[in-house]
């Protein structure tokens, strides 16, 4: 936690266009994931709050907003573009969310802050794609999935609340692109999710399999995704685990459509369980997101195995258990790719999730709000 991240910020009102998909206060709960009822949890839909693509902040197009957290020293949030420093460079919001239990009211932008490199540059276009951002004690963590065509590698950088560059997090082997494409990140399936566990420990979800870890999902089969734990003082990896990703749930309504299915954001509980998004897309459907706990313990250190799917040795994953299913429960989620846990205007406690709508007229950033009635 940074305390007084921001000073002399600019208050910047959006408007929205409010829609209620499902009535509010409508809960949904999992009494025993995995078989374990210590780790119960319960949520009641509070409300949706949604941006027309096309909002201007400062003069640049607001969107592509992939990552959020919630400061409670400020009481406010920041929430991280993926825009590629095309339209501006790139950056992160500071934000003001009015936020209940009886739903979301408004959004303010209060400030933008422009990441910068170890030069003390902003990145120059297509030099980075931020996908995910958290609050640190020494700063702000965040994504880049980097660009496997280019051969540019994911990393992880630590940033002064100016968006300076402080620190990189030293990529583990097996995860750089390789011109074959033989091991190494796909391109747009790397580091989306990032989370910190109570004991500072920093985890860090691939969207996908690695190339050597087998196949991306299909209608039929899931993918084996990486997920590494690093110290956070020393940016060091610990470990790595397996994460199972669920096959894509919904075929696209036209031969030869689109669709997908990939992790796009975690969010730790404890130490050891965390809750991971799943968002899919088919062509002519739209997306579906649904929300799993996962533990960690017990699960196999995979840090030395050069491929999942070339090795002998016995591998479990991270015990997994669906908690939600937006679309189940009356919503039409868009893409959804943040997370964060928050406290509301009336002091409840929240699950905040915000939509990256790819900067498309088609799309919305969208926001939802759950109140927390059970979690571990």
């Amino acid at each position: 936690m940074i305390k007084s991240l921001f000073a002399g910020t600019a208050l910047i009102l959006l408007s929205s266009g409010f829609a209620l998909a499902t009535e509010a206060g409508t809960t949904v709960s999992t009494p025993c994931p995995f078989g374990d009822c210590a780790a119960a949890i319960s949520l009641a839909y509070a409300g949706e709050f949604d941006i027309a693509t096309g909002t201007k902040v400062d003069g640049v197009e607001l969107g592509g907003l992939s990552g959020i957290d919630f400061d409670p020293a400020t009481g406010h949030y920041i929430a991280i573009s993926d825009d590629r420093s095309e339209k501006a460079p790139a950056r992160f919001y500071e934000l003001s969310i009015d936020a209940s239990a009886a739903g979301i009211k408004d959004v303010k932008v209060l400030r933008t802050v422009t990441l910068k490199t170890e030069k003390g540059e902003a990145f120059a276009a297509k030099a980075v794609d931020p996908e995910a951002i958290r609050l640190g004690k020494d700063g702000i963590y965040w994504t880049s999935e980097g660009d496997a065509k280019q051969l540019l590698p994911p990393f992880v950088h630590v940033a002064r609340p100016d968006g300076s560059f402080l620190r990189e997090f030293t990529l583990p082997q097996g995860f750089a692109p390789t011109a074959d494409n033989t091991s190494g990140i796909r391109n747009n399936l790397a580091f989306e999710g990032l989370a910190f566990l109570p004991n500072g420990d920093v985890m860090v979800q691939t969207e996908s399999a690695l190339n050597q870890d087998g196949p991306i999902s299909s209608l039929t089969t899931g993918a084996l995704a990486r997920m590494i734990r690093y110290d956070a003082a020393s940016g060091e990896p610990k470990a790595e685990y397996v994460y199972p990703v669920e096959p894509i749930s919904q075929a696209p309504k036209k031969e030869k459509g689109w669709n997908d299915n990939g992790v796009p954001e975690i969010l730790a509980l404890d130490d050891h369980r965390l809750l991971v998004i799943e968002r899919g897309f088919a062509e002519g459907f739209g997306t579906s997101i649904k929300l799993f706990m996962i533990d960690t313990e017990g699960a196999t250190d995979v840090s030395a195995i050069a491929s999942l799917v070339k090795t002998d040795q016995p591998i479990v994953p991270v015990r997994k258990s669906q908690v939600l299913d937006m679309r189940a429960l009356g919503l039409e989620p868009d893409n959804i790719e943040g997370m964060t846990f928050a406290k509301g205007t009336d002091g409840s406690d929240l699950l905040l999730f915000v939509a990256d709508n790819n900067f498309s007229a088609q799309q919305k950033t969208q926001f939802y709000a759950f109140k927390v009635l059970k979690r571990p």
